[in-house]
C-alpha cells in the first residue's frame, strides 16, 4: 500500500485551501504534425499509467493518506487553432487549472498546432502526484507502452500501484498511525517544540552574515554599483496575479565554456544567471537567498523524490563562487520546522499542519536544474522533438497568498542544448514576457552568453 510522503501532503494542503496549487507543466515540441491517433495512444498510455492515481484520506488520527488507482482522466484536449511559438507559455499558462488529485483527474494533456508546422504537446499534473523528473520518468515509461503495446502500469490490480518498497506493506491504517506516533516520540517532540521559535531566524541570520564576507570575484554584479529603488504600487491582495514565462534556448557546449571560463559549472552558471535578473529587475537587499532542489531517488520512481536546499548569493558572488556554496549546501537540507520530525505533521489538523509548514522552500529566487532529459523522449513515435521544456504553475494565485519567490528559473539539457525556462512572480518589476526578455538579454549579454527563444 503507498502512502503520501511529507512533501506530498505539504502540497496537498494547498489544494485544499491553505496556499497556492502548484502544478508541473511539461512542454514538447515537435518538428510536424503529430497525427491524433498518436496522441490518444499516449493518452490512453498516460490514462493507465502511474499518474492515474488520486489520494485516499484514512480515518485513523497519524495514519497517512495512501494512493489508489484512478482510471478518470480529463480528456485529450486538441486545439485546432494554430498558436505562433512566442505564445506557447501563455496558452500553456490556461492548462493548469481543474487539477484535483484528491477526487481526480490530477493530470491533463493539452496539444495544439504551430503555425510554423510543428506540434506542441502539454502535460501538466498536480505537484502531488509528481515533481519534475518523477513526470518526465511517467512520460518515459508511456511513450515505452505506446511503442509497445503493453500496459504502463503493469502488474498492478484495482487500487495497487507498482513500487519496490510496497512488498509487504499491505499495512492498516492503525499499523501505521502508531509507527508515525513512535516515530514522534521517539524523534523528542515535546522538546523540539520549545525551541520552535528559534532556529529558522538564527540559520537565516548565520547564513547571510558568513555570505558578507564573502571575496569579490569575476562575474559578480558589485562593480555595477547602485540598482533602482523599488516603485511598483501596493497591489489589492484579491487580484489574481500573473505570471509571465519566458524559454530560452542556449548551445550547451557554450554554456559549459562560459561556466568554465568563470570558474564554475553550468548549474552554478544557472543560479548566477537568476540571481543577476532579480538585481538587474530592481530587487532591494544586497543579499539574495535561492532554493535549491535536490533529487534524492535512488531509482526512478514516479513520486516527490525531492529535498530542498538553500544558498544565499551576494552581489559579489560569479559563477565560482557560487559553485563553492552550492557544493557545500547539497550535503545539507532544509530542516522540518524547529527540528520536529517531520512525521509530527501528520498529528496535526491541517490548519496546524500549514502553519507550521507555511513557506517552506520558498526564497528569493527558486533555481530547478531538472538535469538531462532521457533520450527516450527525443521523437513522439515518428516525429522528432525540437525542445522540451518544464516548469511549475500556480493556477487562480492572488497577490494576498503569492509566495516569497519572485523569480524561478527551471534549467534542464536536451540534446546538445539547454532549455531555460523562466517565470516571474515580481509584477512591481517583471510585468510581463517583455520585461523577462530584456532582463535575460542583459544578463546574457554580460557573459557573453549566446540565449535565443526556443
Amino acid at each position: 500500500m503507498r502512502r503520501l510522503s511529507v512533501v506530498d501532503e505539504i502540497f496537498l494542503r494547498t489544494h485544499q485551501g491553505f496556499g497556492t496549487p502548484i502544478v508541473l507543466q511539461g512542454l514538447w515540441r515537435t518538428e510536424d504534425v503529430v497525427e491524433p491517433a498518436m496522441l490518444t495512444r499516449l493518452h490512453e498510455a498516460l490514462r493507465t499509467g502511474p499518474l492515474a492515481r488520486r489520494v485516499v484520506r484514512p480515518r485513523i488520527p497519524g495514519a497517512r493518506s495512501r494512493w489508489q488507482h484512478n482510471g478518470r482522466a480529463h480528456p485529450l484536449e486538441l486545439h485546432g487553432t494554430p498558436l505562433v511559438p512566442e505564445a506557447i507559455p501563455a496558452w500553456a499558462d490556461t492548462r493548469g487549472t481543474h487539477l484535483d488529485p484528491e477526487h481526480g483527474p490530477g493530470w491533463r494533456l493539452s496539444v495544439a498546432p504551430l503555425t510554423d508546422g510543428g506540434t506542441i504537446v502539454a502535460l501538466t499534473c498536480s505537484h502531488v502526484l509528481a515533481d519534475a523528473r518523477g513526470l518526465i520518468i511517467a512520460v518515459e515509461r508511456a511513450l515505452q507502452a505506446v511503442d509497445s503495446g503493453a500496459d504502463a502500469n503493469p502488474g498492478t490490480g484495482p487500487g495497487e500501484l507498482p513500487d519496490s518498497r510496497n512488498a509487504g506493506a499491505h499495512d492498516s491504517d492503525w499499523v501505521d498511525a502508531a509507527r508515525t506516533w513512535a516515530t514522534v516520540a521517539l524523534g523528542g517532540a515535546r522538546a523540539a517544540a520549545a525551541r520552535l521559535p528559534r532556529p529558522v531566524r538564527r540559520h537565516r541570520s548565520e547564513l547571510a552574515e558568513r555570505s558578507d564576507s564573502a571575496v569579490p570575484e569575476l562575474g559578480g554584479r558589485s562593480e555595477l554599483g547602485g540598482r533602482p529603488e523599488l516603485s511598483g504600487r501596493p497591489r489589492p491582495g484579491n487580484a489574481e496575479m500573473f505570471e509571465p514565462a519566458l524559454i530560452l534556448r542556449c548551445p550547451a557546449a557554450e554554456w559549459e565554456r562560459i561556466a568554465t571560463a568563470y570558474g564554475g559549472t553550468a548549474n552554478s552558471l544557472f543560479i548566477w544567471f537568476v540571481a543577476d535578473m532579480l538585481w538587474a529587475a530592481g530587487f532591494p537587499a544586497t543579499v539574495i537567498a535561492a532554493s535549491l532542489p535536490v533529487d534524492t531517488r535512488d531509482e526512478p520512481r514516479i513520486d516527490n523524490e525531492l529535498a530542498m536546499t538553500e544558498i544565499v548569493v551576494t552581489q559579489r558572488d560569479g559563477p565560482a563562487g557560487i559553485r563553492a556554496k552550492s557544493r557545500a549546501a547539497y550535503e545539507r537540507r532544509m530542516s522540518s520546522p524547529g527540528g520536529l520530525p517531520e512525521e509530527f505533521l501528520y498529528l496535526v489538523p491541517d490548519k496546524v499542519a500549514h502553519l507550521l509548514s507555511r513557506g517552506a522552500g520558498e526564497r528569493d529566487i527558486l533555481c530547478s536544474n531538472i538535469g538531462p532529459i532521457p533520450p527516450a523522449l527525443s521523437a513522439l513515435g515518428p516525429h522528432e522533438c525540437t525542445g522540451i521544456a518544464t516548469r511549475a504553475l500556480h493556477p487562480g494565485l492572488i497577490h494576498a497568498n503569492r509566495p516569497r519567490t519572485r523569480l524561478s528559473g527551471y534549467l534542464c539539457r536536451f540534446r546538445d542544448d539547454y532549455l531555460l525556462t523562466l517565470a516571474s512572480l515580481y509584477p512591481e518589476h517583471i510585468a510581463d514576457v517583455a520585461a523577462l526578455h530584456r532582463l535575460a538579454a542583459a544578463t546574457a549579454a554580460r557573459v557573453d552568453l549566446p540565449i535565443r527563444p526556443w
